[in-house]
C-alpha cells in the first residue's frame, strides 16, 4: 500500500510502498477514504525530538471496513463506513467501557508512532473506538469529526454560561471548531483573533460574531469595544510560547483560560498576574467517544458547519508538498488527503 512516511524530523514526508497491516484481536482493517492534516502532526514532524523515523501519521480519518480481525464481533460488517477515536485501547477497563479510551493504561494512539496512521491506503482501527457514519454524513465530513470533537471537548470543559463573552485565539481548524461550539452552546460574543485573512473570513461561517486582526489592532481593547467588556473565557488554539501568558492578561478577573493549542516547546509564564486576577487555567487534550457521537449526530442533523473549513483536497501525488506548505499557511485551512484522488 502507499503511505506518507516520516523519515527524518524537518524533512518532507516520503511516499513509500509498505506492507498492508493485518488487524489484530478486536480490530478492523479500514481502507482510508479521507484523512485530514492536523497541526499537531506538523509540529511532531518539524520540532525535535518529534516522532520516530518510519512513522505514518494521520489521526483524523474516515474509511471503509475491509476486514475484521479475531474477536472483532459483529458490531461492524465489511463495507460499512466508519470514523474512529484515534486510539486503540484494551476494550475491557472502565475507561474503555465509558468511552474515555485516552486514559486507558493500555491505549496506544493511531498515527503517533505506535499504530500506523491514516496517511496511508489502509490502517488498523479498534472495534470499540469506531463509530458508524450515518448515510448522509460524507466521507469528508467523517474525517472532520475528530477536529470538531476537539473543539467540543474544549467548550465543554469551559462550562460556558449562556450569554458569555468568549475570545478564540487562532482560526485554524481547531479554533474554528471551538468557535462553532462556543456559539452553539450559547456564548453571546464569539470573537476570533487570527493573523491570516483567509481564516478570518472563514470564522463567520463557524460562529464568530466578530474577528480581530492581531497584526493591526490590540486584541484586548478591540475585544472590549466589540463585546462590551473583557472575555469571560479565552480559548488558546495556536500552541506557541508566550501565548498562555497573553491569554491570562486578556481574560477578565476570575475568568478562565482554556489551553487547546499544543505547544511543543518550553514556555514561561508569570504566575503573579494570574494569581492577582484569580484566573483559572484549564488544559485540555483530545476528547471522549461521546464527543464523537454528539458531533456525528449534529452533522447528520445538519446543525453544524463542517466542510467549509476544507480548502484543499489532494492525493498522494501532491500530499507531501501540501503538508510542507501547511507549515506556513496562506489560504489553506484544513487539507485533506483522499487516496482515491487522481494521481494518488
Amino acid at each position: 500500500m502507499k503511505a506518507a512516511v516520516l523519515t527524518q524530523i524537518g524533512k518532507p514526508l516520503e511516499i513509500q510502498d509498505l506492507p498492508e497491516p493485518a488487524p489484530g484481536p478486536g480490530e478492523m482493517l479500514v481502507k482510508v477514504r479521507s484523512s485530514g492534516i492536523c497541526g499537531s502532526d506538523l509540529h511532531w514532524a518539524s520540532i525535535p525530538p518529534g516522532l520516530p523515523a518510519g512513522t505514518v501519521m494521520g489521526h483524523e480519518f474516515s474509511g471503509e471496513v475491509v476486514a475484521l480481525g479475531p474477536e472483532a464481533g459483529d458490531r461492524f460488517a465489511v463495507g460499512e463506513r466508519i470514523c474512529s477515536v484515534p486510539f486503540i485501547g484494551c476494550g475491557r477497563c472502565a475507561a474503555c467501557l465509558s468511552g474515555d479510551v485516552t486514559t486507558c493504561d493500555a491505549s496506544a494512539p493511531i498515527g503517533l508512532g505506535v499504530n500506523g496512521g491514516a496517511y496511508a491506503e489502509y490502517l488498523r482501527v479498534g472495534v470499540n473506538e469506531a463509530l458508524r457514519l450515518p448515510e448522509d454524513v460524507s466521507d469528508r465530513k467523517g474525517a472532520l469529526v475528530e477536529p470538531l470533537a476537539v473543539g467540543l471537548h474544549a467548550v465543554k470543559k469551559a462550562r460556558l454560561a449562556p450569554g458569555a463573552r468568549s475570545l478564540v485565539i487562532g482560526a485554524g481548524p481547531i479554533g474554528l471548531a471551538t468557535a462553532l461550539w462556543a456559539r452553539f452552546f450559547g456564548a453571546a460574543a464569539v470573537v476570533v483573533s487570527e493573523k491570516a485573512a483567509a481564516r478570518r473570513d472563514l470564522s463567520a461561517r463557524f460562529g464568530a460574531t466578530e474577528v480581530i486582526d492581531p497584526g493591526a489592532e490590540e486584541a484586548g481593547p478591540r475585544f472590549a469595544e466589540l463585546a462590551g467588556g473583557p472575555p469571560d473565557v479565552v480559548f488558546e488554539c495556536v500552541g506557541v510560547p508566550g501565548l498562555i501568558q497573553e491569554c491570562v492578561g486578556l481574560v477578565r478577573p476570575r475568568g478562565l483560560v482554556v489551553v487547546v493549542g499544543v505547544c511543543m516547546q518550553p514556555d514561561t509564564i508569570l504566575p503573579g498576574v494570574a494569581v492577582m486576577k484569580e484566573v483559572g487555567v484549564q488544559f485540555v487534550v483530545a476528547y471522549e467517544k461521546q464527543d464523537f457521537d454528539f458531533t456525528l449526530a449534529m452533522l447528520d442533523a445538519r446543525r453544524i458547519a463542517s466542510e467549509e473549513m476544507v480548502t484543499d483536497v489532494v492525493g498522494f501525488d501532491r500530499f507531501s508538498q501540501a503538508f510542507e506548505a501547511l507549515k506556513q499557511p496562506s489560504t489553506q485551512c484544513k487539507v485533506i488527503l483522499e487516496p482515491q484522488e487522481s494521481g494518488g
